[in-house]
């Protein structure tokens, strides 16, 4: 099939990638001309375990195409999605500016029959809006279809999580658009769920709410831990033995990040008030998330007394491992708390580091973690990465000024650290 991308971000370069490796050919549009450009280099703008080599190799197969023109799209494409970014806004709204202007610039470049699909994370009647501005600007009256088809992709894993879904849910109006969409996901062995466009809206903010608030829950029972004695990693195995639960995304820690969670729990919040509907549980799951995060701060500073003058390596600043991303990353926010305390800090991550370095230009970038733990008063861990997990810990000792280690995200054993002569901190443990 004929399929076209609005938006070269991470969803929509993966999706991309994926739909021309099961055979289609596809066109990539991002109005961020430098963007295009180095794509056309087969220069990948972002970190996706895979990304690159998938690109490269449906690039030169003539079936993955970019471009900055969504008239192309439109002319040459009988389905496109929409896969724009809807920032957060103040209020906690999503920004739905750029979806507006893409369905408008779809409709103006509209002769022939197209099937419009809602990829972006967006609030539930959505679609009606696209539908409606659509209408208004399609200028010769040509046949369409909108319909939603949310992504549940994995910063780190999201090749692995579109080519192996646990669901695939399709939100359509017509018969004509649930066929073509079927045909397209015909090559994905994956349980599909067609619903109408706004359960389908509905279904992405309800499932990262629900991951959010068991994170949020599991946070929470590491605060009991940590006050009676209790092992977090032992309570979160028994709960998570238990089916109905599961284990996953009961991992006691620093709190959620990234940029899905806490964007998509804000505007289920707004969405659900606007509704009428206060949602009270959610409220409570950010609130949690938010002292959660100063949980570390204080760890850090009931540790070493008094900060002003201290050194603070950390290791990892991405939101999670295997990404490049550093939107809503809980070490950013920890760096500039700890630097109103007059901390020296440096910094080690194996893909970020950079980035980071843009925004905090005195804090010191190292290359490697030794050079992060030497002459440090403090080691704190906050991202998962594989390479940490093989650290010689004998010689950070060594090196380091005091044998200090705050691990955010629980990677570590206690005793076994603890018998090298660490002080060992972790989240409720």
């Amino acid at each position: 099939m004929k399929i076209s991308i609005i938006g070269a971000g991470y969803v929509g370069l993966v999706t991309g990638a994926c739909f021309s490796e099961l055979g289609n050919t596809v066109i990539c549009v991002d109005n961020d001309l430098k963007k295009i450009r180095k794509l056309k280099k087969n220069i990948i703008p972002i970190y996706e375990p895979g990304l690159e080599e998938l690109i490269r190799k449906n690039v030169k197969k003539k079936r993955l195409y970019f471009s900055s023109s969504i008239k192309e799209a439109v002319d040459k494409t009988e389905v496109i999605f929409i896969a724009v970014g809807t920032p957060s806004l103040g209020n906690g709204e999503p920004d739905l500016t750029g979806i507006e202007n893409v369905a408008s610039q779809i409709a103006k470049n509209l002769k022939n029959y197209r099937l419009i699909v809602e990829k972006s994370t967006v609030p539930v009647e959505t679609g009606e809006w696209v539908k409606r501005t659509i209408k208004i600007n399609n200028k010769y009256n040509v046949d369409f279809d909108v319909a939603s088809n949310p992504e549940f992709l994995r910063e780190g894993s999201a090749i692995y999580d579109f080519m192996h879904p646990d669901r695939i849910v399709i939100g359509v109006e017509s018969e004509r658009a649930k066929n073509i969409l079927l045909k397209l996901y015909q090559p994905i062995k994956a349980p599909i769920l067609i619903t109408d466009i706004k359960s389908a809206e509905l279904i992405k903010h309800a499932s990262n709410s629900f991951l959010a608030t068991k994170i949020s829950f599991i946070n929470a029972i590491a605060q009991i831990c940590e006050k009676t004695g209790a092992d977090i990693v032992k309570v979160a195995e028994g709960i998570g033995l238990d089916r109905r639960i599961g284990k996953d995304f009961l991992k006691a820690g620093a709190g959620y990040g990234g940029a899905c969670l806490p964007k998509d729990l804000d505007a289920f919040i707004s969405i659900a008030e606007k509704a009428g509907y206060n949602f009270e549980l959610l409220k409570v799951v950010k609130k949690i998330n938010e002292e959660q995060k100063k949980s570390i701060i204080k760890k850090i500073s009931d540790s070493l007394w008094i900060l002003k003058g201290k050194t603070i390596g950390i290791l990892g600043l991405t939101f999670k491992p295997n990404t490049d991303d550093i939107r809503n990353s809980i070490s950013l926010e920890i760096i500039t708390e700890l630097k109103k305390e007059g901390v020296y800090i440096k910094t080690y991550d194996p893909k970020a580091g950079f980035k980071v370095k843009k925004i905090f230009k005195d804090i010191k970038l190292c290359f490697e973690p030794y050079a992060v733990a030497k002459n440090s008063d403090c080691l704190l861990i906050m991202t998962e990465w594989e390479e940490f997990k093989n650290l010689n810990f004998s010689k950070i000792k060594k090196i380091m000024k005091q044998p200090l280690i705050i691990d955010g995200r629980n990677m570590f054993e206690p005793e076994k650290l603890k018998s090298l002569g660490f002080r060992y901190i972790g989240v409720g443990r």
